[in-house]
């Protein structure tokens, strides 16, 4: 069982607009997850997403693919 934090962290593409999400990437190797949650509200809930799912998103937005969403 592990003790580690998560390291919180806003992408640097994000405006100061207050709609962001955070995610603590330093779970992904430990843990298999890539924790997401609302900026606005950290104490609220969490969201697991697996490294898979993660990175299949990242690259769906990298490559345009998600802008009609």
């Amino acid at each position: 069982m592990t003790t580690e934090d998560p390291q919180w962290f806003t992408s640097s593409y994000s405006g100061n607009g207050g709609q962001c999400v955070e995610v603590a990437a330093n779970f992904a190797r430990s843990r298999g997850v890539v924790p997401v949650r609302d900026s606005k509200d950290p104490g609220g809930p969490v969201l697991d997403v697996s490294t898979g799912a993660f990175a299949s998103f990242v690259a769906g937005v990298k490559s345009g693919n998600l802008d009609a969403v």
